[in-house]
């Protein structure tokens, strides 16, 4: 009867956490109305790296040109003239002449991070004091810049933005979005609120001064991912990283389970190798556990195990179901079972990201090994 007493309140504690953070995250998430655009705001350099032409660049893109603030530049970043993405963007500068936009070409190696390498000019070519890196799958609302800044605080060292998926067409896709949605955006947001904020690369806002005085751009290649060695910085300098209320959509399309199963990999790599302590305790996340301590401790609360362990379920997948339709997030009927196959998942994707330092990324082979050569370099 001990084990079941013990199983029944470890089930008890780890609903009770995962219903907590969707809360939170729901909280953060919900719905708002545009924010108006602002008369008094500082002008702002937008940096967006471009690698490779995805399904819903030309949009995505697009949507740089559309903000509704005063004064912005855009400045996309390509490492080779020949990448389709430079035509797109050339395309698009052409089209809105009345939006300062430009498209630099090349790469500065002072990393092992190509993303990062590729942003390096544009950093240095932008002439204000807020910059924002931005990936080129983000889409960004009409208020983006202003939500943004209305995360800064005065002990604030970056604003970023957890990526969302949008417009999954396939059921892997609907997989990425169980991911990306409720589960790490959910637990982000939850962290953060409780004062324990992560930098998330798909957006960062910047002060100029902030990151320069800690050694510059080049700083960020002290770890092979730019927002893990973002956070560290910040955190050193007595600062905190925020993220923004209610984040910005990636639209996804069809993906294949071989892109969603890679992708999952390489950023559990990348947190195990960043931040070991706290990518840890990410086995116990899943519901397998909860479900599995329910059907366990059932007998102590003189319950049937069976329905207990789907009543843990129920509850589990309905805080999921509740903050993707406040928070405005895809919801489907096929949503349920995607949750399910996530969950399934994560314990795999924990393995794989201790039995191995090696990952692709836009085709290339990266590894998140300490000693790696640029990274001490960089540092």
């Amino acid at each position: 009867m001990a084990v079941a007493q013990c199983a029944a309140a470890v089930g008890a504690a780890m609903i009770a956490l995962h219903a907590g953070a969707a809360a939170i995250a729901a909280y953060r998430c919900r719905k708002r109305k545009t924010s108006p655009p602002p008369s008094d705001r500082p002008p702002v350099s937008i940096v967006r790296p471009l690698c490779g032409a995805d399904p819903f660049l030309a949009k995505t893109l697009a949507s740089t040109f559309d903000l509704d603030y005063p004064r912005y530049e855009i400045i996309f970043c390509v490492a080779r003239a020949d990448d389709p993405a430079a035509a797109r963007a050339q395309r698009l500068i052409a089209a809105r002449p009345a939006t300062p936009a430009r498209l630099l070409i090349g790469e500065d190696r002072l990393s092992a991070n190509p993303k990062l390498n590729n942003c390096v000019k544009g950093w240095r070519a932008a002439k204000h004091d807020w910059i924002i890196f931005a990936d080129s799958n983000v889409m960004m609302p009409k208020d983006y810049i202003q939500r943004l800044m209305a995360r800064w605080r005065p002990k604030t060292g970056l604003v970023s933005a957890p990526p969302i998926g949008s417009a999954p067409a396939t059921f892997a896709a609907d997989v990425e979005c169980a991911f990306l949605n409720t589960y790490q955006a959910r637990w982000q947001y939850a962290g953060e609120s409780l004062g324990f904020g992560f930098a998330q690369g798909k957006t960062m806002l910047w002060r100029r001064d902030i990151l320069e005085a800690a050694g510059g751009v080049q700083a960020l290649g002290a770890e092979i991912a730019e927002d893990a060695a973002a956070t560290k910085l910040v955190h050193r300098a007595g600062l905190s990283a925020h993220i923004v209320d209610g984040s910005f959509a990636q639209p996804l399309g069809a993906r294949t389970w071989r892109e969603v199963w890679l992708r999952q990999v390489r950023w559990a790599r990348l947190r195990r190798a960043t931040f070991p302590w706290h990518f840890a305790p990410e086995l116990l996340t899943t519901s397998l556990f909860a479900i599995g301590a329910a059907f366990l401790g059932a007998p102590a609360l003189d319950w049937r195990p069976w329905p207990a362990a789907f009543g843990a379920a129920a509850i589990w997948y309905s805080a999921e179901a509740m903050l993707a339709a406040i928070a405005g997030w895809p919801l489907r009927l096929s949503s349920p079972l995607a949750w399910i196959v996530r969950d399934l998942a994560l314990p795999a994707v924990f393995v794989q990201a201790w039995t191995s330092d090696e990952f692709t990324w836009r085709g290339n082979e990266m590894t998140v090994a300490e000693d790696d050569e640029a990274i001490g370099a960089a540092r």
